[in-house]
């Protein structure tokens, strides 16, 4: 009886430990969370410095990063603008349906790197499917193939 007491007295020892040393950890990793620590503003003027891959990369960093990242929608504005250059038609279309500038980007970005190659004569010497690069394709409409098309026409 002795024994089993004892053992359940190590338990809430080391139990009680596990919990001082979890608390702790948290502390730490609190004050070393910038997000947390200061103004919204502050961290939004931080966010907003990024470029898009640095912006992505960050939102994976923690969970309060990746909560204020994908729920800020000004943070994906300006890069939606960017792509908004190349595919005009594609981003005023999905705002008229409602979509955050965040799920604009997601829905646009790779599009409008391929669309940008095609158009700017990177894939004017193909002389068949077989020789586009597969790994940077996407699927785009009838409208952006009619434009690609239209450009390569007046090479």
């Amino acid at each position: 009886m002795q024994k089993s007491s004892k053992r359940n007295n190590n338990l809430r020892v080391s139990d009680i430990e596990l919990n001082s040393v979890d608390a702790e950890k948290a502390k730490n990793e609190s004050q070393n969370n910038f997000v947390e620590l200061l103004p919204l503003e502050v961290t939004f003027k931080i966010f907003s410095q990024l470029d898009i891959r640095s912006l992505c990369r960050a939102s994976v960093t923690c969970r309060s990063w990746n909560y204020t990242i994908r729920n800020s929608d000004s943070l994906w504005k300006p890069h939606c603008l960017t792509v908004r250059a190349v595919c005009r038609r594609e981003i005023d279309d999905d705002l008229e349906s409602g979509y955050s500038w965040r799920v604009i980007l997601l829905r646009n970005y790779q599009k409008s790197k391929v669309k940008h190659e095609w158009l700017s004569g990177k894939y004017s010497n193909i002389c068949s499917p077989i020789s586009l690069p597969e790994k940077i394709m996407c699927p785009m409409d009838a409208d952006t193939w009619g434009e690609i098309l239209e450009a390569e026409l007046e090479r």
